[in-house]
C-alpha cells in the first residue's frame, strides 16, 4: 500500500468516523427524542388494533432514521475501519507486475503479503512500536523501492546484516561459500516461446536451508554496472568488467535478488534495502485470474 493509497484510506476512515460518532452522540439522541415526541402525539389521537400498531412502528422507524448525508458515511465507517486496520497491521495484497520472481511468481499473480512479520508499524508516520522478527534468507519479502520508496518491490532476501555477497559466473556465494545448485527441469517461458535453464538454490537459514527454485539465462550478458551511487556503495565493489559484485551488508540492509537472475533489478544494481524499508513477507498467492491452479502457498 503507497503513502498516498494510506493517506486517502486514513482520511476516509477517519471523515466517516467523525459523522458516526457525531450521530450516535448527537444526531441520533435527537432524532429520537423527536420521534418520542410524535409518537406521544401519535398515541393520543390513534385507535387502538394493529394496524395502527403497525402505522406507528413504521412512524418510528421514519422519525429515527439518519438522513442520507448521514447514512451513507456513518454506514461505510466500519468497513473502511476494518479495511484500514487490515492493511495496515495483518496483511495487504499485492499484485505481481513484472516477471523479476518467475518462477516462483509469475505476472498477474495477487499474493498476500504479511505486515507483522517483522514488526507491528504505525501506519502513516510509519513508527516501529513492537519487533516481531526479522527476515531470514529465502524470505520472498515486499519492499518500498529505495530509490523511489513511492514504488513497491517484491524480491528474496539472499543477504544479511554482516553477510558477504559474491555474485560471480551466474553463481551466488555467501560468506565465502558458494550456494548450492541441484538442476531442475527447463522453464518454459510462453511470452518468449523459449526455455530457461531452471535449478533449485537452497540458501542457509535459521531454519536449516530455504529452497527454491531460480532462473538462469545463459542468453544474457552477466554486466551487473550500478545503475545508481546507492548508500553503501563502498560496501560493493565490482570486478571483472563489471561482470562480477561483491559486498559486505551493512547492519539494518538486506541484499535483495530476484528468482529470475537474469531479469531481475536487485541489490546488484541499486545497493541495499533498510529495514524501514520493509513492508512484509509474502505468504500466499491468493489470485490469478489467469490460473487459477496457481492460488495458493508458494516457497
Amino acid at each position: 500500500m503507497s503513502l498516498s493509497y494510506a493517506v486517502i484510506l486514513f482520511a476516509l476512515t477517519i471523515a466517516t468516523g467523525v459523522v458516526w460518532v457525531a450521530d450516535r452522540a448527537v444526531f441520533r439522541r435527537a432524532r429520537i427524542a423527536g420521534a418520542e415526541a410524535a409518537l406521544r402525539q401519535f398515541d393520543a389521537q390513534a385507535r387502538p388494533g394493529t394496524a395502527a400498531d403497525d402505522e406507528r412502528q413504521r412512524l418510528r422507524e421514519r422519525l429515527i432514521r439518519a438522513p442520507g448525508w448521514i447514512e451513507l458515511p456513518a454506514g461505510f465507517f466500519p468497513v473502511l475501519l476494518a479495511v484500514f486496520l487490515l492493511r495496515s497491521f495483518v496483511f495487504e495484497p499485492f499484485r505481481i507486475p513484472s516477471g523479476s520472481m518467475i518462477p516462483t511468481l509469475l505476472v498477474g499473480d495477487f499474493i498476500l503479503v504479511n505486515k507483522s512479520a517483522y514488526g507491528i508499524r504505525l501506519p502513516i508516520v510509519d513508527r516501529d512500536i513492537l519487533a516481531t522478527g526479522s527476515p531470514q534468507r529465502g524470505d520472498v519479502v515486499v519492499f518500498r523501492y529505495p530509490v523511489d520508496p513511492s514504488e513497491n518491490y517484491v524480491k528474496r532476501v539472499v543477504g544479511l546484516p554482516g553477510d558477504t555477497i559474491v555474485y560471480r559466473d551466474k553463481r551466488l556465494s555467501i560468506n565465502g561459500r558458494p550456494v548450492p545448485l541441484a538442476g531442475a527441469p527447463d522453464y518454459f517461458d510462453p511470452e518468449r516461446v523459449a526455455y530457461t535453464r531452471q535449478f533449485t538454490e537452497s540458501l542457509p537459514n535459521a531454519e536449516g536451508v530455504a529452497t527454491h527454485p531460480i532462473l538462469i539465462d545463459d542468453t544474457r550478458p552477466t554486466t551487473m554496472a550500478p545503475s545508481v551511487r546507492f548508500p553503501f556503495i563502498d560496501r560493493c565493489a565490482w570486478s571483472d568488467g563489471d561482470t562480477a559484485v561483491t559486498c559486505t551488508v551493512p547492519d539494518g540492509q538486506y541484499f535483495m535478488m530476484g528468482d529470475n537472475r537474469d531479469n531481475s533489478a536487485d541489490s546488484r544494481f541499486w545497493g541495499f534495502v533498510p529495514d524501514r524499508n520493509l513492508i512484509g513477507k509474502a505468504v500466499v498467492i491468493w489470485m490469478n485470474f489467469e490460473e487459477l491452479g496457481r492460488i495458493g502457498r508458494f516457497r
